[in-house]
């Protein structure tokens, strides 16, 4: 052991719970020198029913060998991991319900056993963002791994994209493709393990995480089945031990340049619409309440796109990963980066990337040759979203940038996939699907919808408007988040079918053509509740208390 490690338990003397732990804890076989080291929390979210996770075990075994080896005492905890894709009995119980109970678990178990320190493996969609939002609210030295990304598989020859074959789901439906050979698609589209290969929300976040500083350099993009996975757990569990020396806590590293330096990495890699939420969750509960949305709209005009990602280009993260990664391209944006922001390395990200090589320019383009002049993800304004709303833009076709069209209003995800398999909705209009959002319907995500809209060919004429959540790998003139949000009395819940809703990316505009005096005379005559009787009792506290989706919806 280390002896310059010291335990920063705060237990002096030999009180009776201080004895009572120590009792315990040699109850269980582990010697006194063990339990004088520094004990570090291990929080695995692996389970046998996430692809994403279910490699985690064999991470968190490299993790706690690195932990033993550097002198520390390493105990794995669980939390919940739920794979949205997984999911079959409806949308809303995950991504926003999930990541704040991920967060509170980690809380609870990590303060009330007052661990000197902990390393969170996490791989896919709300897990990512509910350890990191723990990590913020617990400040105590803290280092992330994430579990990579899955690797393409190959089909008639060819490597193949799970976004390009689950679009044939709604074409399947209206009998435009054989389902014989749907049934071979789904049987080779996925791998074993690992975050689906494209630049949905899993990637997005992890990508994330390391401009945060709270992973090592790499770790962002690596394949979860290689060895540099299982290299970069190990040297985790060692670094660990060193931050728990030095003192350095989260909240050191979860600075606002910390925060701007992910959001510079989700502009230039065409990232997922949901760290919109994310973010700005994590950051809030680090203290730094902001306008986060304004600053991913600066940072959507001044950080160009280097990085055509699946599903906003042609690149699967295994591609990607040969160009260099994620710490290539930290390494290309390092101009546009406060980069003497802090790491878990305990050097800056401008110390850790500045030798790091890209090894194919058209994959990870230079600055000056970009995908796009601009990011990917926009915040459009207007009428129709006094407080914002957001798109992934790079997804979008130039013909879609400005829109006009009829509104198609939709008060539930389920209303509107009927629309649109009775063939209601038709090219030219604007589907409304509202009451989407954290009150109304915990964040519900429009993924399904999008699907199908673009199986039957109407992704490229029809607009998506909700104050609900869009996929990670949103395409098409896909706009979410629109807040206020339906249920809080915002626009959206007083838009009729017909009326006229304009759209114009290039000026972040969205506006509804309705006078003011027939929106107060609407207004005057709209009423909404929360059905409460509908839902069991921890949707109905997610419910009262979440806050505002700029805030991320985290409790408040």
């Amino acid at each position: 052991m280390n002896s310059s490690i010291s335990s920063l338990r705060s237990v002096s003397g030999y009180g009776v719970a201080n004895e009572c732990r120590r009792g315990l804890v040699r109850g269980m076989g582990y010697t006194e020198e063990e339990f004088e080291r520094p004990i570090i929390a291990v929080v695995n979210s692996w389970n046998e029913y996430n692809p994403g996770h279910v490699h985690l075990r064999r991470l968190s075994e490299r993790v706690k060998q690195g932990v033993r080896e550097a002198g520390g005492l390493p105990f794995e905890l669980m939390t919940t991991a739920v794979c949205d894709g997984m999911v079959l009995k409806n949308p809303r119980y995950i991504e926003l319900p999930s990541r704040n109970s991920i967060a509170d678990e980690v809380e609870l178990i990590v303060e009330s056993n007052m661990f000197d320190g902990m390393v969170l493996l996490s791989t896919c969609d709300s897990i990512v963002p509910g350890h990191l939002m723990a990590a913020a609210r617990l400040d105590i030295p803290a280092i992330m791994v994430t579990g990579g990304y899955m690797p393409m598989t190959s089909l008639d020859g060819r490597n193949v994209n799970y976004i390009e074959l689950t679009d044939h789901v709604g074409k399947v439906m209206s009998g435009q493709y054989e389902r014989a050979k749907a049934d071979r698609e789904i049987a080779s589209m996925y791998a074993p393990c690992g975050a689906c290969g494209v630049m949905t929300t899993a990637n997005s976040m992890c990508f994330a995480a390391e401009a945060l500083g709270l992973s090592l350099p790499g770790n962002g993009c690596m394949s979860a089945v290689g060895s540099a996975i299982l290299q970069c757990a190990y040297r985790a569990g060692k670094r660990i031990m060193e931050l728990v020396e030095q003192k350095i806590t989260a909240r050191q590293i979860l600075t606002a340049d910390a925060v701007e330096n992910a959001i510079a990495m989700t502009m230039a890699t065409a990232g997922s619409t949901n760290l919109f939420l994310h973010l700005p969750a994590i950051a809030t509960e680090a203290g730094l309440r902001r306008r986060w949305w304004e600053t991913f709209d600066r940072a959507s005009r001044s950080v160009p796109q280097i990085v055509a990602a699946s599903p906003s280009g042609p690149w699967h993260l295994q591609e990607i990963d040969r160009a260099g990664g994620s710490a290539a391209i930290l390494k290309r944006l390092l101009p546009l980066l406060h980069g003497d922001a802090l790491t878990v390395t305990g050097k800056t990200i401008a110390e850790n990337y500045a030798e790091t090589p890209v090894f194919d320019e058209e994959i990870i383009r230079p600055l000056e040759h970009p995908v796009s002049t601009s990011g990917a993800l926009y915040v459009l304004y207007g009428s129709l979203a006094p407080d914002g709303c957001i798109i992934k833009a790079g997804a979008c076709t130039d013909a879609m940038h400005r829109f006009s069209g009829p509104a198609r209003t939709f008060d539930s995800l389920d209303d509107a996939l009927n629309a649109l398999k009775e063939n209601r909705i038709r090219k030219g209009d604007a589907a409304i699907l509202r009451y989407l959002g954290p009150k109304a319907a915990f964040g519900t995500t429009a993924y399904v919808f999008q699907k199908e809209l673009k199986g039957r060919g109407l992704a490229d004429d029809v607009a998506i408007i909700t104050d609900g959540r869009c996929s990670g790998g949103s395409s098409g003139l896909s706009i979410g988040y629109l807040s206020p949000e339906a249920a809080l009395g915002g626009p959206l819940a007083l838009v009729r079918d017909g009326d006229r809703i304009e759209i114009d990316l290039d000026q972040r505009r969205i506006d509804l053509l309705v006078s003011p005096e027939e929106l107060k005379q609407r207004r005057s005559q709209w009423h909404w509740e929360f059905p409460a009787d509908q839902y069991p009792p921890f949707l109905r506290l997610f419910s009262k208390n979440a806050g505002s989706l700029a805030n991320g919806a985290v409790w408040e």
